[in-house]
């Protein structure tokens, strides 16, 4: 099962036609991308991601 926020992840990443970064994700879920703090545990959420296959 996975937290709360990953399904959204998952759903943004899904709608891109290639490969994303974490900015685009962002900017697709809301998250204010011009704020580093802000941007890092969503960079951390699509790594898990990626180690979890």
């Amino acid at each position: 099962m996975l937290p709360p926020d990953y399904p959204r992840i998952l759903a943004a990443v899904r709608q891109a036609a290639g490969p994303v970064m974490a900015r685009q994700v962002g900017e697709i879920l809301g998250v204010d991308v011009t704020v580093r703090a802000k941007l890092e545990p969503l960079r951390g959420r699509l790594v898990g991601l990626v180690d979890r296959g």
